[in-house]
């Protein structure tokens, strides 16, 4: 998020409301530190997903995680202007982290359930919005338009992983009766 916002602000008359967070990746003065970025969030994620697995022992989820990193790796390897696989790239990204926030619910209690579940559940409800308004309703977007509705996949679910990143450094428990796999 932050070089989302700081990428932003380096280009001139980038457009929050109209311009796609994706814009950022083909741009001369922002395409190299975005698609980095992308790329690293990506095998951040995949990191953090083997070393959650290593506490819960659930490959499902730990394939969840491992969906949303190769999404944002592939969207970051392939910039907007690639074509195609840009775009299956991000949705793939945009659906699983999301959906991620949702699994991990399962190994979650108190605050970070609902938190996971809140952030999931809206940035999935904005997947939906963005694939209608991209599908030629454009009043789907609302007063936020297409980039407002593309924030409002990514950032809740972004935000989310800063907290739930947080609270598994600050507990000394494995999530709620977890084992060790074999």
């Amino acid at each position: 998020m932050t070089v989302i916002m700081l990428a932003a602000a380096m280009l001139p008359g980038y457009d929050f409301r109209a311009a796609a967070i994706s814009d950022l990746g083909v741009f001369p003065e922002t395409a190299l530190l975005f698609n980095v970025s992308l790329i690293a969030v990506g095998l951040l994620n995949l990191l953090g997903g083997y070393f959650f697995y290593r506490s819960h022992g659930k490959r499902w989820l730990l394939a969840i995680f491992v969906l949303a990193g190769m999404g944002a790796i592939g969207a970051g390897l392939f910039p907007l202007d690639t074509g195609g696989i840009h775009g299956l790239a991000a949705l793939l990204a945009f659906v699983f982290f999301n959906v991620q926030a949702i699994g991990s619910a399962t190994r979650l209690a108190g605050v970070m359930r609902v938190l996971a579940v809140l952030a999931g559940t809206l940035g999935l409800a904005f997947v939906v919005l963005m694939a209608l308004g991209d599908a030629g309703n454009a009043a789907a977007f609302g007063p936020i338009g297409h980039g407002g509705t593309e924030r409002m996949i990514v950032y809740p679910v972004m935000l989310w992983l800063v907290a739930f990143g947080g609270y598994l450094l600050g507990t000394s428990e494995r999530p709620r009766d977890v084992e060790r796999p074999a």
